[in-house]
């Protein structure tokens, strides 16, 4: 068996073997080969598992993403996606292999984490992936979707305009770059997303009514793609705001579409005060509750000091990472938000699987959670709570993108 990289030779047998590892056929690209989800693949970044006889059995791949950390600086990421394997060839080692080499790979360009969104949930903790942001859905029923009036004197201002996806698809990926620079947990979208019209909407080709809002001064702070079905339901794949009013502009004319049965926000956050601003604060079901970015350390001290952070303080922290066969340990110090991490020799506050670190690493997950599931070990009563101080984000981390 060979793992090697590919290149754009490949991408055709690449694509093939992606979409037979999961049971499924490719669509047609359009003319220029873009409007398909894999069009925004990069091939020098593939790896093809294939077997003696020239088989291609297995494929990985990444893309370049960056990522927007607490604290707001962003980092350049590794985005792992078509993670497969022929059925006929599962069970013998070569996610494995494949996994090791794409780490290999991810080191040497210097990467300091990768990121990734699970088909499975069981499959990538034993690759040092750790579930660290959530998303879910929130429904509501047209007739139960009134907005309370804004108590705290925070009137409307600014417009709601109608627009077609086509017809604003550059000023969407501007205000999409602005809003992931603000919100930790968020990826980019690339050039090539928008050019290549790959992945989900909006960057999809897919017809979509865009809600744009713009402030009193006119100027765009906003938008929500959405669609209505045959039903008339209308599912909204995102909200897209640069401040509270926007946000609760766009939501207050989603909510009060006419002709609508229900409204579903496919991506909502925890911290959204939608559920707040609504009337009847149980009219909205909440559902499909899930993991969605993975985060996986590959350097620790630089991750480590990357991020912005919220209190002052001092832990020793003993990082297992049993994939790659490594245990370090290391001392954050923490001051005036900036952090130095060094190796120590000190007895540690707490000892974490490296999967476990990427977890709380954005601050979605607190610290203490996982000690209380037994994953984390404390060392004395005190730890958990102050790497809960010390690992909370300024704002719930959240990704939008799919890749």
């Amino acid at each position: 068996m060979e793992i090697r990289s590919t290149t754009e030779k490949d991408l055709g047998v690449f694509v093939d073997t992606v979409f037979a590892a999961f049971g499924k056929h490719p669509a047609s690209p359009e003319e220029d080969g873009g409007g398909v989800w894999w069009s925004a693949l990069e091939p020098e970044r593939g790896l093809l598992a294939v077997t003696e006889q020239g088989r291609p059995v297995g494929t990985a791949c990444a893309y370049s993403f960056e990522l927007t950390l607490p604290g707001g600086s962003t980092v350049p990421v590794a985005g792992i996606s078509c993670v497969g394997v022929l059925p006929t060839h599962r069970r013998q080692g070569i996610l494995t292999e494949m996994k090791r080499r794409q780490l290999a790979d991810l080191r040497e360009r210097g990467e300091i984490m990768s990121v990734l969104l699970a088909s499975e949930a069981v499959i990538y903790r034993r690759f040092g992936y750790g579930p660290a942001t959530y998303t879910r859905k929130l429904t509501v029923p047209r007739h139960r979707a009134a907005l309370t009036p804004p108590r705290a004197g925070q009137e409307a201002t600014g417009t709601v305009e109608l627009l077609r996806l086509g017809d604003c698809r550059d000023l969407v990926e501007q205000l999409y770059d602005s809003y992931r620079r603000l919100q930790p947990g968020a990826i980019s979208r690339p050039p090539r997303w928008w050019s290549r019209r790959a992945g989900h909407p909006p960057t999809a080709p897919t017809q979509r009514w865009i809600a744009l809002h713009r402030d009193a001064d006119g100027t765009p702070t906003g938008y929500a793609p959405y669609s209505l079905d045959d039903s008339q339901a209308m599912l909204v794949d995102e909200i897209i705001s640069l401040d509270d009013a926007a946000y609760t502009a766009l939501a207050r004319y989603l909510l009060g579409h006419d002709l609508v049965t229900d409204i579903t926000f496919r991506h909502f956050p925890t911290g959204s005060p939608l559920r707040w601003q609504l009337a009847d604060f149980n009219a909205g079901s909440l559902t499909n509750e899930t993991d969605w970015l993975w985060v996986r350390l590959l350097d620790v001290p630089r991750a480590l000091t990357a991020r912005g952070w919220s209190a002052d303080g001092e832990l020793v922290l003993d990082v297992d990472d049993p994939f790659l066969g490594e245990r370090t340990r290391h001392l954050l110090t923490v001051r005036d938000g900036r952090a130095d991490c060094t190796p120590t020799d000190r007895e540690p506050d707490l000892s974490l699987d490296i999967s476990d670190l990427g977890s709380i690493y954005l601050g979605g997950t607190t610290p203490s959670t996982l000690v209380r599931a037994g994953h984390i070990r404390a060392h004395h009563p005190a730890a958990a709570a102050l790497a809960d101080a010390v690992f909370r984000a300024e704002r719930e981390p959240h990704c939008l993108h799919w890749f």
